[in-house]
């Protein structure tokens, strides 16, 4: 098959492996995923388009209640800018998000038939260890995440374009960036995205 028309027929679940890509982006109270709380969480899942290329779905995201007894390091806090008692963030248990967009990543997984999602972050570690803590406090038995296997777009972004941090590899991407937004899972999970397909899209060829 020639490859331009290869492209147009290459499925989400045959560019890697089987895995749905899901960039995750969360805020949280501090650094220790054991005793901190998951404060935001934001997904944006990915699909490919006519050509082949990598594009970003809608943006899923919710505000979440600190779990009864959880640390709050005041420089996280500062950093975020995130008041976790603050009434007017209509958060909601953490248990409700995740069945909420575990709910979502399993219907894309059905309809992408892929058999698992892949967690991608920047400094994907962070994210997903945040995750499954909280899977673990909630007592969920079914997670549409790959348990250890995550895609990390600070490793790419050294890769391809020579930077680590997040709005440096966005400059280096020449993709906009306000450093008054960073800090809110969703602005920073969905740059975290557009970052990933910026850097997959290069290799769209290699397949």
């Amino acid at each position: 098959m020639p490859l331009k028309q290869k492209l147009k027929h290459m499925h989400i679940s045959s560019r890697f492996r089987g895995f749905l890509p899901v960039v995750v982006d969360v805020e949280t109270s501090g650094l220790n995923p054991a005793t901190d709380a998951l404060l935001e969480i934001a997904v944006v899942p990915l699909a490919l388009d006519q050509q082949g290329m990598l594009f970003p779905l809608e943006t899923e995201a919710y505000h979440i209640e600190p779990f009864k007894g959880a640390h709050f390091d005041p420089e996280s806090l500062a950093l975020t800018g995130i008041d976790p008692g603050h009434p007017f963030r209509y958060a909601i248990p953490e248990q409700q998000a995740l069945h909420n967009i575990f709910l979502k990543i399993r219907s894309l997984l059905a309809e992408s038939a892929c058999q698992r999602a892949v967690l991608v972050g920047h400094n994907a570690w962070f994210d997903l260890a945040f995750i499954q803590a909280a899977v673990k406090r909630c007592h969920l038995r079914s997670v549409p995440f790959h348990s250890f296997t995550s895609l990390d777009t600070a490793t790419l972004s050294a890769v391809a374009l020579g930077e680590t941090v997040l709005a440096r590899a966005l400059r280096a991407a020449k993709i906009p960036f306000d450093i008054n937004q960073a800090h809110s899972a969703i602005y920073d999970a969905e740059k975290t995205a557009a970052l990933f397909c910026f850097i997959t899209n290069q290799w769209k060829y290699s397949w």
